[in-house]
């Protein structure tokens, strides 16, 4: 009998344990719930952004791929195209709309994201918190200049890109903000460079930063590195949503978990 993939058992898990509001007793929690998760985002508020993804999609450029995370499911040669890129590697519209949702919600003035890919996740981010500034960090320098000409496509003016290596830009770009108020972790997906980013971006954070972890059941090292950052002292309050993490320092919040099905 073939042995299940290592995603498939946690998703399966996550169903069995997964609840819903009606199991969601803390207000802070609920009303996230209510205003982000349970929200739909109209059909076209993001039409211009999904037509640069589709753009990619059909992108056939070759270009030179350097990855220093934890790799590919679906294989990474150093020659790649940039749709077969965009096929694997964009978020999903859905996934996309909720983050958009979410920094509506929180009303960030600086955002982190750690993985630029294509960029098509940075312009939600940014469009979504026109007022704030987002940092964005990719590891590969040819994909960072095709989310470069989509930074331009778009005219986004509050989007400051950085290409290198995590470990050499984040210290880097940490120090030029004065605090860090929303993160969103996509890249690297192994457990220590998890947690040590993590780390790093404590030292900026505050209370009412959001934390968001990408794919938190990719593998049992990023399983793990949930399970360590659910048990750091600084964080109160998790949302596990398989898909995404989201982590929260609320002092003033009773330390709670949660495992929904959204």
């Amino acid at each position: 009998m073939p042995l299940i993939p290592y995603p498939v058992r946690a998703y399966l898990k996550h169903l069995r344990h997964g609840g819903n509001r009606h199991d969601v007793h803390s207000p802070f929690v609920f009303a996230l719930v209510e205003n982000v998760l349970r929200k739909r985002t109209p059909p076209h508020a993001f039409a211009e952004i999904e037509a640069q993804r589709l753009a990619l999609l059909k992108d056939n450029r070759i270009i030179t791929v350097t990855d220093f995370g934890a790799g590919s499911r679906q294989g990474s040669g150093f020659q790649r195209s940039v749709s077969s890129i965009a096929r694997t590697a964009l978020k999903p519209k859905r996934q996309a709309e909720m983050l958009a949702r979410l920094v509506d919600y929180s009303a960030p003035n600086t955002i982190l994201e750690l993985g630029t890919s294509l960029g098509i996740t940075t312009l939600y981010l940014a469009r979504s918190a026109a007022s704030a500034q987002v940092h964005t960090i990719e590891g590969c320098t040819a994909i960072g200049s095709i989310a470069q000409e989509n930074f331009t496509t778009a005219g986004t003016q509050n989007i400051h890109p950085h290409v290198g290596r995590f470990e050499d830009q984040l210290d880097v770009v940490l120090a030029t903000l004065g605090r860090l108020d929303f993160a969103f972790i996509d890249g690297h997906h192994a457990k220590e460079p998890t947690l040590s980013y993590f780390d790093q971006c404590l030292a900026k954070a505050h209370n009412d930063t959001v934390f968001i972890f990408d794919d938190i059941h990719w593998s049992q090292g990023m399983d793990d590195a949930w399970s360590a950052i659910k048990a750091h002292p600084k964080v109160t309050v998790t949302i596990d949503l398989f898909n995404f993490g989201i982590v929260f320092l609320r002092k003033e919040q009773q330390r709670e978990h949660f495992v929904l099905r959204y």
